[in-house]
């Protein structure tokens, strides 16, 4: 027979009980009829069997004895009667192996097994539950059969697995401890199941590395990683959140899988990075403080994500260094170039836009700069329009009285200050009209606005207390 086989059997009475019969049940000479339903069947030499159900294409990790794992259950009867499930309580049956915490077949039908594998594990009673049973669903003397789900397996002796899958060549700077990384990732439990990703909210995971702030396996994943490397991280649940697990999100004594692509980093430390990619032969003049400037440039972010470009605007960019116009890293990196020098510079966020970001620019972003000066025009101090290039002259007021009369009005005034711009003793702020800029200078020299300067107007007026705006000359 075989196990859930019926079969009705009628025996005569000489192969029963003859003519004696069973005392008072059965009379002599009876005939009996078996209704039979085949429940279990098993022999002492039997041993437990496997049945391969699924099984992954590739084995990362195969149990052995004193690991610790997690698998879902249906546990049946020979017959096909269930007595437990551990889809139930939708949750994982957690425990070690080979150390005896489960029954004996179970501790040897589960050895081998890779995650993801799905097995029918059958058991004699003698490597089951024995004579007693189990409760009230399983038996005295049954044969007992699990199909498993392996989810998830380590050891308490596993360390963090690092599997670099993409690594930029050359790579000038590795992450270090205290560095600041911003890194995008997917993570899955071993079964390939998702639990959270950086990339569905549209933002990276952004934070300092061998400091504590992230579980510690990843700090110490990520460090000695490139920008744009990428790398699959395992880290084992004593390098994760425990036997305890975190939330809902993040079952106890989880095994866990990060995907993880390094979008940039720094070290608050860090200064302005500047790469000189072309320099013109002959450079005399370079761009300084206080200098008007005009320049191209590419702005990107480390991953090669563009930001701004000029290509897409109609004129070159334009800005006077030194007077924070622009970001303090982008001012450095322009200061000190020629005319068609070309440079790539790198801003890191605390010279750049921060914590917070900017428009179009997130948070803590290293930013790559890609620029080329145009035009140079030599500025003058903030809040100045005229400054010497060398010692004014001594005394000043006859020089700029051209025609000896003692009064200086202003197309006087204009042609004195354009002979000392022509003659390069001077120079007037770059990117303003040159009338207009010594007309200004002229009022601020003529104190009684009568159209004229006298020589009394031209000294300070240091003993009434009063330093006028403007006192360029």
């Amino acid at each position: 027979m075989c196990v859930n086989e019926r079969r009705k059997i009628t025996i005569p009475p000489h192969l029963a009980y003859g003519v004696t019969g069973a005392g008072t049940v059965i009379p002599p000479d009876s005939t009996l009829v078996f209704d039979i339903l085949l429940l279990d069947v098993w022999n002492k030499d039997d041993k437990v069997e496997t049945r391969m159900l699924e099984r992954p294409r590739t084995c990362r990790r195969a149990v052995q004895a004193s690991d610790f794992i997690r698998y879902h259950y249906n546990g049946s009867l020979l017959n096909g009667t269930y007595f437990h499930t551990s889809q139930q309580r939708s949750s994982t049956y957690d425990t070690y192996v080979g150390r005896g915490d489960l029954i004996r077949g179970l501790d040897e039908g589960l050895l081998g097994m890779c995650i993801g594998e799905k097995r029918s594990i059958i058991i004699p009673p003698f490597l089951a539950y024995g004579d007693k049973g189990h409760g009230s669903k399983v038996p005295p003397y049954a044969t007992v059969i699990y199909e498993v789900l392996m989810v998830d397996v380590f050891n308490v002796k596993d360390d963090i697995k690092v599997e670099v899958q993409e690594s930029p060549l050359p790579c000038k700077r590795r992450t270090q401890v205290g560095d600041y990384v911003r890194y995008h990732y997917n993570g899955t439990f071993q079964d390939g199941t998702h639990f959270d990703s950086s990339y569905q909210r549209n933002s990276t995971y952004d934070t300092f590395i061998g400091m504590g702030y992230v579980i510690p396996g990843m700090d110490q994943a990520l460090q000695g990683v490139c920008v744009g490397e990428r790398r699959r991280v395992t880290v084992p649940p004593h390098f994760a959140y425990g036997e305890n697990g975190t939330g809902n999100l993040i079952p106890g004594s989880a095994v866990l899988v990060f995907d993880v692509h390094i979008v940039d980093f720094h070290n608050p430390k860090d200064l302005v990075d500047i790469t000189v990619i072309h320099k013109p032969q002959g450079c005399n003049l370079t761009s300084a403080a206080n200098d008007l400037i005009l320049y191209h440039y590419n702005c990107s972010l480390l991953d090669g994500t563009r930001l701004y470009t000029t290509d897409d605007s109609t004129q070159p960019s334009r800005t006077t260094l030194g007077q924070g116009k622009v970001i303090a890293g982008l001012d450095q990196g322009l200061q000190g170039m020629c005319v068609g020098e070309r440079r790539d510079v790198i801003v890191p966020p605390h010279l750049g836009h921060g914590y917070n970001g900017g428009s179009g620019v997130p948070g803590s972003a290293v930013l790559l700069f890609e620029l080329e000066l145009l035009e140079l025009h030599k500025g003058v101090p903030e809040g100045y329009l005229f400054v010497w290039l060398e010692d004014s002259p001594e005394p000043l007021f006859p020089a700029m009285d051209l025609n000896h009369d003692q009064e200086v009005p202003l197309q006087e005034f204009i042609a004195f200050i354009k002979l000392q711009v022509a003659e390069g003793k001077g120079r007037l702020h770059p990117g303003m009209d040159s009338d207009t800029i010594i007309r200004d200078m002229f009022s601020n020299q003529d104190r009684n606005a009568d159209g004229k300067i006298t020589a009394d107007e031209l000294k300070l007026q240091t003993d009434e207390g009063e330093v006028p705006a403007h006192e360029e000359l």
